[in-house]
């Protein structure tokens, strides 16, 4: 069975259906979430699972604190759910095409340092798209650079707001994000 390690920064509704989806499953099982904010929502959804949540800070991520907790795990795959710092240059070399990441646009558009969640969802609403949608892709020393592993777009002509933008963001991630992983760690 396949150890996935999820980093997670806020709500954490991506991690839970994560977890939830491995639960059911014989390929892989979610052993740990890592998270860098003690009050994010995450850490409690994980524990209604019954995974165990790391909790660090900034300096704990580039220390080396957190890449000598990984490396006890030995995970196969390491997810970005949400997880909004940088991700350390020793973490992606220690495990190279093990990291991967959503990113709620069609990258290459809407990337980069401060794209993330409602501020790419704006963007997309102010700029008038037709359609946006997910990319789940490898983590390099970039922001959003890493190569693709998956896209999938949606309409968005009919919405009027960031919010409705957002709902249909998510729908995409609840769907795709789990079975992406899956057909990853199998190959």
């Amino acid at each position: 069975m396949k150890k996935i390690v999820l980093f997670a920064s806020g709500n954490g509704t991506n991690a839970e259906n994560i977890i939830a989806h491995f639960k059911k499953s014989s390929q892989g099982t979610v052993v740990s979430v890592f998270v860098n904010n003690p009050r994010a929502k995450v850490i409690e959804r994980a524990q209604n699972h019954g995974v165990k949540s790391v909790l660090f800070d900034r300096e704990q991520l580039n220390n080396g604190f957190v890449l000598e907790k990984l490396n006890e795990i030995q995970p196969d795959l390491i997810v970005l759910a949400g997880f909004l710092w940088m991700f350390p240059a020793n973490i992606i070399k220690e495990y190279p095409n093990k990291v991967i990441n959503i990113h709620p646009a069609l990258l290459p558009k809407y990337g980069g340092k401060g794209m993330y969640g409602m501020n790419v969802h704006k963007a997309v609403l102010e700029n008038k798209e037709q359609e946006t949608g997910i990319t789940i892709h490898f983590v390099n020393e970039h922001y959003d650079e890493g190569k693709f592993i998956f896209q999938q777009a949606t309409n968005i002509e009919n919405c009027k707001t960031a919010d409705e933008i957002a709902a249909k963001i998510h729908e995409l991630e609840q769907k795709y994000f789990p079975q992406v992983i899956e057909t990853f760690i199998n190959t």
